[in-house]
């Protein structure tokens, strides 16, 4: 169970689970909101209601993320963030949240439970879990709304309903009823006076058609058909398209009609240019669902809706022994790779508009090909242009400034601290004026790579996962950012979990070669060659492939496979390039913290020397 409404003051802070949230005191002494999300807000609540006692990891995740499964590096993000947060200024001290290896962990700052704040500012402390001190005499105040001083005992509920999660929604379900009568009341209202009258009049189960055009990011998601054996499965299928029409829902600039429209569509022969115009949507998403009791197989398919033609088809697969687990990663892998392929169909559009989401569009439609100079300079180009038409645009802004970063990070630009400068100052407009916006959030994560401060790009990918879990780059740059601090076990999770949900992401073969070195770092040599192998058959003209295969199979005593990739090496870098041990040490030495350092030199080094490799 989460925490019922008191308030926790320890150190410099005050946790409010129902109001503010997490507030640290200024120097006035006044409580300043900070921003965090609300799942590491739920964590931090498990952890400081049983402050000083171990908390497992099974009962964190439990408490918040209910029957939902989730990887574990999902709770790693939410315990990271909450330490770059509360650990400010305890450097001697130590983490507030202590890690119990193996087990969970401990939150080991004094904890003061007390009631909520009174008129007069006043909090009311209380012992342990004694409330009755309070009852029938602390007041509590809705300071946006005009509405009477509420005790304890008759408060119904917090306020913002629509921002809770999901698994707080129905306990607020009954507080928020006189609100929603009144709402109602108003919206009647409103529909009535201000409303146009010649809207067509809805045909029985089916939706009205909207008056506009259909946007050009705009997509209904079908009830997904149910073609296994047990027609009583159907549940299954529904629930797959709801989830994937969440996932889309996150996406800023895509319009996704809502599910409860598109289930209205269920059990109906599809006629997707009727439901194109009747809904005002540009793609249809189908489905089907198979399942066994080992496996669980999802077909999609996209169409056009004005042309019926059809754009993308995909198969995914997932074993259901774990049945919530496969349906969340199968769910995220279709909106991701689904958005990319819309996104990569309206890009190929010829239009004679230049207006800023065409630009955008483009934009990233020419970073997601191969990584190369030119592609990434053509992006920056669109970019930059999408910010000529809309300078106030935060997407552009983010998506800009993390591309300048990139290719200075790559060094593929001869600008490179012209372009930092510039990301610099688009991040500080972005964050600005948008200081929850994920775009921003990754810029600044790429700002801080090419600044070589990978230690404080960490709490950026963070940020832009608890917003959005969906966005692949941040968890493959969380991942390096990790790797290149010397945290190299808990990098492979997040490096793996980006080339799980987009596989066939252009960028995800360079993504294997990162896991196959970290595990080949932490002499895991078979793993690291599993992952090589995967690489080198996908991009064969990487030097560094070979190169640290070559390593995997030098440490391993295999002189034969390990001859023959240094070979390759050598031919793909040409005549006179031949490398060396001492040549690889500068040309690595951007990636090295000191423990990076030791670890190369007792394995990649060392395998490198086993296969034949020269000193100098």
């Amino acid at each position: 169970m989460l925490a019922t409404a008191y308030i926790f003051l320890f150190e410099e802070f005050r946790l409010d689970r129902w109001g503010d949230g997490l507030s640290r005191r200024d120097e006035r002494g006044v409580f300043v909101p900070m921003s965090i999300g609300l799942r590491a807000l739920d964590v931090l609540v498990v952890l400081v209601e049983r402050s000083g006692n171990l908390v497992t990891k099974e009962e964190i995740m439990a408490a918040v993320w209910g029957r939902t499964v989730v990887e574990n590096a999902n709770l790693t993000v939410q315990i990271s963030a909450l330490r770059r947060v509360l650990d400010q200024g305890r450097s001697e001290e130590g983490s507030c949240i202590q890690t119990v290896a193996g087990r969970g962990y401990r939150f080991s700052a004094e904890v003061t439970r007390v009631g909520h704040i009174s008129s007069d500012g006043r909090d009311y402390r209380v012992a342990g879990d004694d409330m009755s001190a309070l009852r029938g005499r602390t007041t509590i105040f809705a300071a946006d709304c005009a509405l009477p001083r509420e005790t304890v005992d008759d408060l119904p509920a917090p306020r913002l309903l629509s921002a809770a999660p999901r698994h707080r929604r129905n306990a607020l379900a009954a507080a928020a009823a006189t609100a929603a009568a009144a709402l109602a009341i108003a919206a009647i209202a409103w529909w009535v006076w201000l409303a146009p009258t010649s809207s067509p009049a809805p045909r029985a189960g089916v939706p009205v058609a909207w008056p506009t055009s259909a946007p050009r990011l705009s997509i209904v998601v079908l009830p997904f058909t149910n073609l296994s054996d047990d027609r009583e499965k159907q549940y299954l299928g529904d629930a797959i398209a709801d989830d994937v029409t969440s996932h889309l829902s996150r996406i800023s600039d895509l319009f996704v009609v809502s599910r409860n429209t598109a289930f209205a569509y269920g059990n109906k022969p599809v006629d997707t240019k009727q439901i194109g115009r009747e809904l005002g949507v540009r793609y249809v998403l189908e489905g089907s669902v198979r399942s066994s009791d080992t496996q669980l197989r999802v077909d999609t398919q996209l169409i056009n809706a004005e042309t019926e033609a059809h754009l993308w088809a995909e198969r995914f697969d997932g074993d259901t022994g774990n049945l919530f687990a496969v349906r969340d990663e199968i769910t995220s892998r279709i909106a991701i790779a689904l958005y990319a392929r819309l996104l990569r169909v309206e890009a190929a559009q010829p239009t004679d508009r230049s207006d800023a989401m065409t630009y955008l569009m483009r934009g990233r439609a020419a970073m997601w090909k191969v990584p190369t100079p030119e592609n990434w300079a053509e992006a920056v180009d669109f970019f930059e242009k999408a910010l000529a038409l809309e300078p106030a645009s935060v997407e552009a802004q983010g998506l800009l400034a993390a591309m300048l970063s990139a290719r200075a990070i790559y060094k593929w630009t001869d600008s490179a601290a012209a372009d930092v400068a510039r990301a610099e100052a688009l991040v500080g407009q972005a964050l600005a004026a948008s200081p929850l916006s994920p775009f921003a959030h990754y810029a600044k994560g790429q700002l801080l790579r090419a600044q070589h401060r990978c230690d404080e790009a960490i709490p950026e990918f963070e940020t832009v996962i608890a917003i959005n879990r969906n966005w692949v780059g941040a968890f493959a740059q969380l991942g390096w950012c990790k790797f290149l601090t010397g945290s190299i076990e808990e990098a492979i999770p997040f490096l793996e979990q980006s080339v799980r949900l987009s596989p066939r992401d252009r960028q995800m073969d360079y993504f294997a070669v990162r896991v196959g070195l970290a595990h080949l770092l932490l002499s895991r040599t078979d793993e690291a060659i599993t992952w090589l192998k995967k690489a080198r058959s996908a991009i064969p003209a990487s030097p560094f492939v070979h190169l640290f295969l070559a390593s995997a199979y030098g440490l391993k005593g295999e002189a034969e496979p390990a001859g023959v990739e240094l070979a390759e090496v050598d031919s793909l870098l040409g005549p006179g390039h031949a490398p060396s041990i001492a040549g690889l040490g500068t040309i690595l030495g951007d990636w090295w913290s000191p423990k990076v350092r030791g670890l190369f030199e007792t394995t990649v080094f060392a395998g490198l020397r086993k296969a034949g490799m020269p000193e100098e």
